[in-house]
């Protein structure tokens, strides 16, 4: 197969085609040159066996209304130790991601499962699989190594991996141009980003280079989520298995989809749990104030392992979205000298001119602090470019 580079980049005028494999949806998005999206469209969720089946017709069908692409970026959320930057996809990297999928067996699947179904469409073209475990790969050995026994952490590779990188990757480095910083002003810039959706983890980016993050071993770890618990006492699951003879899939099944906001509040759903909550609901008050006890505690975890911090970003569902969560979070961190204007904080998108990115730092604050769009397909291209142009 031919290597893409700027001389034979004719049909597909530097547009990248942006898969993004979820559990529910399968969301395709053409990225063009000026890093706009040029078509899109959100699918149902890729199953397996499509060559010619009927999820395989509709990808090929909408990939085809796209019109042509000069590359193909895929999100894969587990690169494990044998990846830790983006990488074009042969045959034997295929083999190796599938190997990974005991690392992450409910996501891991969806992308490869995807990734085959658009390689059937354009076989021709070139993709590259960009990792949500990646951007954490710089993370120092003191925040990535569990307090475990040496013959465990090598024989399983058991360390912080870290997720969410695409989304922390590009919020950092927005929040970075925006604050006037790109390039070599990044230089030391301490960046605690928070990508809070229905999964939800932190990361202090200093330098642009991650050195740590909230989620460890699986994305089950660090804040509490839509329906995950977060950190939990290990303890306390041994104990729900010898005691309560819970079997460890009903656990597993318990942590991930019965826990978080949905076990404290009875729903996943941030609008809902803040509604009722102002309505004086007990659960739901219990449920914002772990969640957001919980997520403070973590922000300064972040701040402790950069010395502190310069920009506070908040990304993702929840943090774009709720200025109240922003306020809430911000008002326990005073310590840190971070100040957020309420007015600011509250502008509707009409109101702040169309921006999806925008400040709401108070006059006098030490930390300046940005909301800015989630953009995983943004990052995917520029990583796409990237290998296609060195490689």
């Amino acid at each position: 197969m031919e290597r893409l580079t700027p001389s034979t980049d004719t049909t597909g005028s530097g547009r990248v085609l942006v898969v993004n494999a979820g559990s529910s949806s399968l969301k395709l998005r053409v990225i063009d040159r000026d890093d706009d999206v040029a078509a899109g469209a959100d699918l149902p969720a890729v199953g397996g066996g499509l060559a010619g089946g009927a999820d395989g017709a509709a990808i090929k069908k909408t990939i085809e209304s796209f019109g042509p692409v000069a590359a193909v970026g895929h999100r894969v959320v587990h690169g494990g130790t044998l990846y830790t930057a983006p990488v074009l996809v042969t045959r034997e990297v295929r083999q190796r991601l599938e190997s990974l999928t005991d690392l992450a067996p409910l996501h891991q699947p969806k992308s490869l499962a995807a990734l085959d179904a658009v390689s059937a469409v354009l076989p021709d073209t070139q993709a590259v699989a960009c990792f949500d475990t990646a951007f954490h790969a710089t993370i120092p050995e003191a925040a990535s190594t569990f307090a475990l026994p040496a013959q465990w952490r090598a024989r399983w590779a058991l360390r912080r991996y870290g997720f969410h990188g695409l989304s922390h990757a590009y919020a950092s480095r927005r929040a970075a141009e925006l604050a006037g910083l790109a390039g070599t002003g990044q230089d030391g810039l301490r960046v605690i980003t928070c990508h809070l959706g229905a999964g939800a983890s932190l990361a202090a980016v200093h330098g642009g280079r991650s050195v740590d993050t909230t989620m460890g071993f699986t994305p089950l770890d660090g804040l509490v989520m839509a329906t995950r618990s977060g950190s939990v006492d290990p303890g306390l699951v041994l104990w729900l298995e010898e005691h309560a003879h819970m079997p460890s899939r009903e656990l597993a099944e318990t942590l991930e989809s019965r826990s978080g906001l949905t076990g404290l509040a009875g729903t996943g759903d941030m609008r809902e749990v803040l509604s009722r909550a102002a309505a004086g609901d007990e659960r739901a008050v219990l449920g914002r104030d772990v969640y957001l006890h919980r997520l403070r505690g973590s922000i300064a975890s972040m701040a402790a392992a950069m010395d502190g911090v310069d920009l506070l970003v908040f990304t993702g569902g929840v943090g774009e979205n709720s200025p109240e969560i922003r306020s809430l979070t911000v008002a326990g961190l005073g310590f840190l000298g971070a100040v957020i204007d309420d007015d600011r904080n509250g502008l509707g998108r009409q109101a702040r001119g169309g921006d999806d990115d925008w400040e709401v730092t108070a006059p006098g604050s030490r930390v300046r602090t940005f909301v800015i769009a989630a953009r995983e397909d943004k990052q995917i291209a520029a990583e796409v470019r990237s290998v296609l142009l060195t490689s």
